[in-house]
């Protein structure tokens, strides 16, 4: 049995419908049922991380678990201690944790330190895992165009290899299939070539017709440029830390890992 964590969501579901194509039975974990895909051989459970006796019902006779990091809150790491905790008192077999490309206590981008933070953890516990380190989503940059077409961050020329949720989710399914082959096993999971928010702006301008631009803010800038949203402090500092990091060369590495996973050349971004 694989249980997929998070199938509700952009990739937890894009997950469990290849599982479902390739006639997999799973188990959908998903804190609303409402919202679970409908699909071939898979059933539902309900469960939140942080309630250890749901999740331990959840994983029940689960032999390989995708565990897809949890929505960004002050006490994700807590929540995901708990996930794990409970995977291992429910006998799970492989956990196959989504964490970030460059996951470090030091990290730059403030939530690299909570998945590394995690990883501690599972390798703490005793479980079989694999480590998926995903750098930046593709498929998240448009959003960070603003109304007036430009994207604004301190993130200087620093580049970042992003990759696609697609390519994440074909990973992803090549371990849980063969999760033996890739225990303690981790894999850095990019695009094919890492790209400044300049390329990325001109790149977004060909594929939209729309005039996209980049603005290298200073960090009084960018923080002062977030305030309008109310955020807690946490979530400013993550949000600008996400550029910072570009620009300290910390997300630039480009991985052959997808292509490794899959058999065919990871995605190039195409806006």
């Amino acid at each position: 049995m694989i249980v997929v964590t998070g199938a509700s969501g952009q990739l937890g579901g894009r997950v469990a419908a290849r599982l479902a194509e390739a006639g997999e039975q799973q188990r959908l974990v998903v804190r609303d049922p409402a919202r679970a895909p409908a699909l071939a051989g898979a059933e539902v459970a309900v469960a939140e991380f942080g309630d250890p006796d749901a999740v331990r019902r959840a994983l029940d006779g689960a032999g390989t678990v995708l565990m897809v990091s949890a929505s960004e809150t002050p006490d994700r790491v807590d929540r995901h201690k708990a996930f794990v905790d409970a995977a291992v008192a429910a006998g799970a077999g492989h956990l196959v944790y989504t964490s970030f490309f460059g996951a470090a206590p030091d990290a730059v981008f403030t939530l690299a330190r909570d998945h590394w933070a995690t990883e501690e953890h599972i390798r703490a516990s005793g479980l079989p895992f694999t480590f998926l380190r995903d750098n930046l989503y593709a498929d998240f940059l448009p959003f960070l165009v603003g109304d007036d077409g430009v994207i604004r961050g301190p993130g200087g020329d620093g580049r970042a290899a992003v990759v696609a949720q697609d390519d994440i989710a074909d990973a992803a399914v090549a371990v849980l299939r063969d999760p033996a082959a890739h225990t303690g096993r981790t894999y850095d999971l990019t695009g094919p070539e890492a790209l400044s928010f300049a390329d990325l702006a001109a790149i977004l301008t060909t594929s939209t017709g729309r005039a996209v631009t980049y603005h290298d803010e200073t960090l009084a800038e960018a923080y002062a440029s977030r305030a309008k949203y109310g955020a807690p402090d946490w979530q400013v500092d993550a949000w600008v830390s996400t550029y910072t990091a570009v620009a300290a060369g910390q997300l630039e590495a480009v991985s052959t890992a997808v292509a490794d996973l899959t058999g065919r050349p990871a995605t190039p971004f195409r806006g």
